[in-house]
């Protein structure tokens, strides 16, 4: 009995010492001390009413400092930005940062920090390869504003081509997982073996416990673009390719073997495409990757879009495709080129919307900023607005305009308060001159038609404004709506 005792006795003592010792910390390694913290000060412009702004309001992401003393987050994470406050790895000391380098179409950016102390002791991050599906990443960053880092763990699911919802009208590889991402993640890197195979950037409302990652294929093109020092983007071949199952119409276009897929349609405004290939050709070969009936390809154990091969290339460069016409097999090689034709379809940064004023009527550039800003205000869209933006792409040169202009509001007044167009109708002439531009539209204000300002919109609608009403116009309202110049043109 007394050894029993004596045995609890010593068995409580090593509990209460173990409890009392206290835990060593745990000090954080390479892949934490890279990720920081970004408080973005940003500023968005209206799109209905384009001289105005909306207030000054901070939000949170992430980012995580790679070789050069630079750091690497999402585009929407520092977009208009007016001010960039950047934090270290449990440090409450705020540091001031600058875009160096931004590609809204991938959803990257590069910052700079000046001060060189907020990069000591801290070893950049590597990117590393594409992640196999059914391996494990954890995802490092600041959700929900936090102070404190915060890690999830989670499986790669899927890897496909995907839209980015930043810039809406692109598509890239995309990596899917069930790693936890939050608002505020946005910029954090997916860590795999200690190097960097993702940056989170993205969630999908109709799914559940899933995250995407920005790829290291993405990720080394935006940075190997910016070498150079200017950002490009990535190129486009111009191609519409589908599938070409049929069995009769591959027999008709001469295919005797199971893969190539059919050039339906050679887009505006890609000169080059459209001198090399014809709608019809079938394509075969990418590059070296085979081109399935379904216009996919085999990527590194993935079945995707064959668009990820044309991302590899930079601005400029020519990719190597073999092609089946009238039964022979060709190899060409096709230059790609960034696209910026289509930039009204997708969400614009960095430069406010332009605008002008003639009599109390506001123009601004068609774009669906501007589409979406309407309709959040519950009014409605004239539907050749909604055509231009949709069917942009496969318009010709000729009827494709280079910046669509749109009546954005009106600003009432006697003089102007029968003018009978709707809100976002497209105005096609004016004084006779076509409308293709901000620019056209200046040099057509400043010609008028005796003493008129006369419009055409859509085409076949009319109306007009006396040229000393619309001087006297503009006068008064400006001071009225507190508008700080007739006219932006960017």
């Amino acid at each position: 009995l007394n050894n029993f005792k004596t045995v609890r006795l010593v068995f409580f003592f090593l509990i209460t010492t173990l409890v009392l010792i206290p835990t060593k910390y745990v000090q954080a390694d390479d892949s934490e001390r890279a990720v920081v913290k970004i408080v973005n000060f940003s500023q968005m412009p209206d799109w209905t009413e384009p001289w105005k702004f909306s207030r000054v309001y901070p939000s949170a992401g992430s980012g995580f400092i790679i070789e050069g003393n630079r750091i690497m987050t999402n585009a929407h994470v520092v977009s208009w930005s007016r001010q960039l406050m950047v934090f270290r790895h449990q440090d409450p000391k705020p540091y001031q940062a600058r875009i160096e380098y931004i590609g809204h179409d991938c959803d990257l950016a590069v910052l700079k920090v000046d001060d060189p102390a907020f990069f000591e002791g801290i070893k950049g991050l590597s990117i590393g390869t594409l992640p196999k599906v059914r391996s494990t990443v954890t995802a490092y960053g600041y959700p929900a504003g936090g102070q404190q880092i915060s890690y999830t763990r989670g499986v790669i699911s899927r890897i496909e081509s995907q839209t980015y919802s930043h810039i809406v009208n692109r598509s890239f590889l995309t990596i899917q997982s069930d790693a936890a991402l939050n608002p505020g993640n946005s910029g954090g890197p997916a860590i795999q073996d200690g190097s960097v195979v993702g940056v989170s950037f993205q969630g999908n409302p109709d799914l559940e416990n899933a995250g995407f990652f920005i790829p290291p294929e993405v990720i080394n093109h935006f940075l190997t673009d910016i070498e150079d020092g200017v950002y490009h983007g990535f190129p486009d071949s111009g191609l519409s390719i589908v599938s070409l199952h049929n069995p009769a119409f591959r027999e008709y276009l001469k295919l005797n073997t199971d893969s190539g897929a059919r050039i339906d349609r050679i887009f505006h405004p890609f000169p080059e495409s459209q001198k090399l290939l014809k709608d019809n050709d079938v394509l075969l070969d990418i590059n070296g990757y085979a081109v399935g009936s379904d216009g996919m390809i085999a990527y590194e154990g993935n079945r995707v879009e064959n668009s990820v091969v044309f991302d590899k290339f930079q601005h400029g460069e020519k990719v190597p495709l073999k092609i089946l016409r009238d039964g022979k097999v060709e190899a060409i090689d096709l230059p790609v080129f960034v696209n910026a034709e289509d930039r009204i379809s997708g969400n614009q940064y960095d430069q406010p919307p332009p605008y002008l004023i003639i009599g109390g009527l506001v123009f601004t550039e068609l774009s669906s900023d501007y589409i979406r800003a309407m309709r959040r205000s519950k009014r409605s869209v004239h539907a050749d607005s909604y055509y231009e933006i949709i069917f942009r792409n496969v318009k010709d040169e000729a009827t494709a305009r280079a910046k669509p202009i749109v009546l954005s509001s009106k600003l009432n007044h006697p003089d102007n308060i029968d003018f009978n167009i709707s809100l976002g109708g497209i105005l096609t002439e004016l004084n006779g001159l076509p409308i293709q531009s901000m620019q056209s539209l200046k040099k057509a204000s400043e010609n008028p038609l005796g003493n008129f300002h006369q419009f055409k919109f859509n085409q076949y609608q009319l109306e007009a404004i006396h040229i000393e009403a619309a001087k006297a116009i503009n006068d008064l309202i400006m001071e009225e709506y507190n508008i700080p110049a007739i006219n932006r043109l960017n």
